[in-house]
């Protein structure tokens, strides 16, 4: 009988001193961003950054599929190689409440405010309205989603009680097409590739949900459009309902730290090459996207802070100097009038500014 053949034992590597510079080289620069479940906005947001961003061994980018809203900040927190996540503002609160971590707002930052995440609720015919989703079994997308999150947050503050559900949303569609669920819960930025390639069903359908004092501390009205869903929405059709700020959130290292050097120069790139991610083939969303936008309830990352006010420093002075230019070209041989239309464009920057 033969003796089966033993594996030969794999080497450690690196192997030679070459390798071991160039293993040193590309881990040096090299940061993590976690991104979100494939059919999620999050990852395609992160897959942007990580081809807009790269300049080999000067910065890597690795998106990461993770679970979503949640996971991402718990991935944040305990995750070895993640740097960034993408979010929605709403999930802080989650590890201030239910998990309780101590010192939660210093310890997670953000950088940028980014797209808005509608809420996507969407139900078998026999559901016309939120209130008859009682008792039944809905679908909330997975653990650490932020339909589980977020869907969680609305239906609890709308007092409907629902038998949760927690599975990939693209599998919770076909649950709802045998009737083992009555609707599904997708909080995504729209459109959504989980929805545009969705074949239609007979009276399958999107409910609206009603924006009011319940929902005006993190979210905003919002709607759903045949422009948006041509094959679900008939055309000229709204549906109402909300919407929630993504982020772009960060480790707060500290200041001596290989990893906060990294995050430094992560965030260099980005505003330096930003209007590259307003340009196709990269999500359409960037173009609405203000970096010096603001996230109430969060910090942003002092090194971000300090980028956008030498930035905003830096167009202040271009501002003066064009505004001298410009009065001098006005009145050449006047120099109380050059003056006075100096002053006159100061007080106008002012006022634009308010």
């Amino acid at each position: 009988q033969a003796v089966p053949k033993r594996a030969l034992p794999v080497p450690n590597k690196p192997v030679s001193e070459d390798e071991i510079a160039r293993a040193a080289r590309i881990n040096n620069w090299t940061v993590g961003v976690a991104g979100g479940l494939l059919e999620g906005t999050f990852s395609k947001y992160a897959a942007d950054l990580g081809k807009a961003l790269d300049d080999t061994d000067n910065l890597r980018v690795l998106p990461i599929v993770t679970y979503g809203a949640v996971g991402n900040v718990t991935d944040l927190l305990y995750l070895k190689g993640v740097d960034f996540a993408i979010t929605y503002a709403d999930v802080l609160d989650y590890f201030k409440n239910v998990e309780k971590i101590s010192g939660i707002d210093k310890r997670i930052n953000y950088v940028i405010p980014m797209f808005q995440g509608e809420f996507h609720l969407y139900v078998r015919p026999e559901i016309k309205t939120i209130q008859d989703l009682a008792g039944k079994k809905v679908g909330f997308n997975t653990v650490g989603s932020a339909a589980n999150y977020t869907g969680g947050i609305v239906f609890e503050r709308l007092g409907v009680k629902v038998e949760q559900v927690f599975q990939n949303n693209a599998l919770a569609l076909e649950a709802m097409r045998k009737g083992e669920l009555a609707g599904i819960v997708h909080v995504v930025g729209k459109p959504n590739d989980l929805f545009s390639k969705f074949k239609p069903e007979p009276g399958f359908h999107f409910l609206s949900v009603e924006y009011g004092d319940k929902f005006a501390d993190y979210y905003v009205p919002a709607e759903l459009t045949s422009a948006d869903y041509p094959n679900l929405i008939p055309q000229g059709e709204t549906i109402q309902t909300i919407s929630v700020s993504a982020l772009l959130a960060v480790y707060n290292w500290k200041g001596d730290t290989d990893r906060y050097r990294r995050c430094v120069r992560f965030i260099e790139y980005l505003f330096d090459r930003f209007n590259t991610l307003r340009q196709p083939p990269y999500q359409p969303g960037w173009r609405q996207i203000n970096l010096a936008g603001t996230i109430p309830g969060w910090t942003r990352f002092p090194p971000a802070q300090d980028l956008l006010d030498k930035a905003s420093a830096a167009r202040a002075a271009i501002d003066v100097n064009l505004a001298r230019q410009q009065a001098a070209r006005a009145a050449p041989s006047n120099q109380a009038e050059q003056e006075r239309l100096f002053r006159e464009f100061l007080e106008w920057s002012k006022q634009q500014k308010r």
